[in-house]
């Protein structure tokens, strides 16, 4: 009689365990801590600061480092990040190609469509009649013989440096200017305000196509892809850690943005000098209806359902 009450006690222990809500305890500690990549650019810098507002507000530690293109995904494939959300298809296809043959790079789902990705020139040089990538060489000298890009390695740079060796366009005898995303924008922002002429590597999502009157140059479709350039952004991890961190997964696999997101977060950021997450805090409180697909399914560290915890961080200065 002792030993079918011992049972019955054991049993009931185990019924009352299981029906008791997942604690920290049942997510890994390697989980809570989740280190991104970022790239140098304001868009990802937006949404990767958007991403650690809203788990630290559910208790996980983040992390963030600028790196170039490819150290971001080396970085990814030795396990020094978890996660990326900077994956520009298809321009970077041959970037990340390596990778995902490997299996060291996994890609979650695409965070943002309706982007684009190719060469924009001042609105006043595109009514002086340059309306193509056609168009360049024939005013070479009024552009300096120069392209501007943005950091070395960057896939655009790539881009436009095989277009300059493969001499598409007859641009054989331009350059290609590497800086920053930063060192480009200050060199488009001094040639607007004198009338000068530039080529540079532009996209949307940015501020700069609210910023600058501009146009982007048609028939880079060989090279930028159709519909200038027209993209999508995928978030991408290392390998297995959907699996490895299955609340993470849950989250990464519902994050998606939007082109007006982005523009609002990244003009707090760079016109405004607002502190990355800071804006994007500001961004989510006056959006909070974006949280509910965000944290579906989606708990906090200590097991609890993540969509109340973040309004609850959101209502607090």
């Amino acid at each position: 009689m002792k030993d079918k009450r011992l049972t019955t006690t054991l049993i009931s222990a185990a019924t009352l365990m299981l029906a008791t809500p997942t604690w920290a305890s049942e997510i890994p500690q390697q989980c809570q801590t989740v280190d991104f990549a970022e790239v140098g650019w304001t868009d990802i810098t937006a949404t990767t600061a958007t991403s650690r507002w809203v788990l630290e507000a559910m208790g996980y530690q983040t992390t963030s480092q600028t790196v170039s293109v490819p150290i971001a995904y080396a970085g990814l494939e030795n396990h020094d990040f978890d996660v990326f959300l900077g994956n520009w298809m298809p321009s970077m296809a041959s970037i990340i190609e390596p990778y995902t043959q490997k299996g060291t790079v996994e890609t979650i789902r695409a965070n943002l469509t309706g982007a684009k990705y190719t060469l924009a020139v001042p609105q006043y040089v595109y009514d002086a009649g340059v309306h193509s990538f056609s168009d360049l060489a024939e005013h070479r000298r009024q552009f300096n013989g120069r392209i501007y890009g943005i950091e070395a390695g960057n896939d655009g740079n790539r881009i436009i440096q095989s277009m300059i060796d493969d001499n598409a366009f007859d641009l054989k005898r331009f350059n290609l200017i590497e800086s920053s995303e930063a060192g480009m924008l200050a060199e488009v922002k001094h040639s607007t305000e004198h009338n000068d002429w530039i080529v540079f590597l532009a996209w949307e999502p940015h501020p700069m196509n609210t910023r600058f009157d501009m146009a982007y140059l048609e028939d880079g479709d060989d090279y930028f892809g159709p519909n200038y350039g027209e993209a999508k952004v995928y978030t991408n991890t290392r390998a297995h850690y959907s699996q490895d961190c299955q609340n993470m997964g849950r989250f990464l696999n519902n994050l998606s943005f939007t082109l007006s997101m982005e523009n609002q977060i990244m003009a707090d950021i760079m016109y405004h000098e607002v502190e990355p997450m800071v804006a994007a805090k500001a961004w989510l409180k006056s959006n909070p209806a974006v949280l509910d697909q965000w944290l579906k399914g989606v708990t906090t560290v200590n097991g609890e359902a993540a969509l109340p915890a973040v309004k609850a961080a959101l209502s607090q200065d």
